[in-house]
């Protein structure tokens, strides 16, 4: 049985786990998101390798190996495989969902959570046993006590700032100012500094850095040399971008890419 047709069904066991892997091919006809859906039952999107982007009504995420997506049962969503990717796909009966958070979010996979993911693959699909259950309890607690990683791009609702907003992922290496893209926008560049922190909660640097970001780990999951993702970004130099990197996920582009694959 397919991820979809397990999640839009209630049937069965009350977590039912899937490992799955999709070899997305590279050019720009094949990268198309798939199509608007919902889940009746919660879904957690869990990656080894590969990067994926989940867009959402109210944003997008970027999940790089070893996170996982948290989508709540009904939320509609779009999946965008960015290269080659493999992970599980865990899905939970609704009222085990009731525990958890009702907005999608992006977690980091421990390794206890990873090792019941895992485990969790070769339970009968039909009916859990106690000790499964109890397992799926502690499932739904790392789960819900995880913090929130900082791979989120909230999207504005103001039809301005979202023309902007749209113009500037097309763009991600744009070097327009902030007041050449309130132009854009046709908005004054002080309504686009109070405007935006309002309606994402970030300010418009924060924003477009976190564009960039996003960005970066689509390109760099590919294998494209940090120096390209760099010059793409409009960054001036290699060093200036790996600074970027490393203020936002704790670690260098080559060292992150080659320590999540030991996890």
């Amino acid at each position: 049985m397919r991820v979809r047709q397990v999640g839009d069904s209630a049937a069965g066991a009350e977590v039912i786990t899937c490992e799955w892997s999709n070899k997305a091919h590279l050019d720009s006809k094949a990268q198309q998101p798939y199509r608007w859906h919902s889940h009746l039952r919660g879904q957690l999107l869990c990656i080894q390798s590969g990067v994926v982007q989940i867009k959402t009504v109210s944003g997008t995420w970027v999940l790089p190996p070893n996170r996982a997506g948290w989508i709540p049962p009904g939320a509609q969503h779009s999946i965008l495989f960015c290269s080659e990717v493999s992970g599980y796909s865990v899905l939970f009966q609704p009222n085990l969902c009731e525990a958890l958070p009702g907005k999608p979010y992006v977690l980091g996979v421990n390794p206890l959570l990873k090792s019941m993911i895992i485990r969790s693959q070769t339970w009968c699909k039909d009916l859990l046993t106690e000790e499964n259950m109890r397992i799926a309890d502690v499932m739904t607690d790392e789960i819900r006590n995880a913090e929130s990683e900082k791979l989120y791009l909230p999207m504005p609702r103001d039809s301005r700032l979202l023309r902007i907003a749209e113009a500037v992922l097309n763009e991600p290496g744009s070097p327009k100012t902030v007041e050449q893209w309130a132009e854009f926008g046709a908005l004054s560049a002080r309504s686009l500094r109070r405007l935006m922190p309002a309606e994402t909660g970030l300010t418009f640097a924060q924003w477009r850095t976190q564009v960039q970001l996003n960005h970066a780990l689509a390109l760099l999951s590919q294998n494209v040399p940090v120096g390209d993702v760099a010059f793409s970004l409009g960054y001036t130099t290699t060093s200036n971008f790996i600074a970027m990197f490393k203020k936002m996920m704790g670690d260098s582009p080559a060292h992150y890419f080659s320590r999540t694959k030991e996890l």
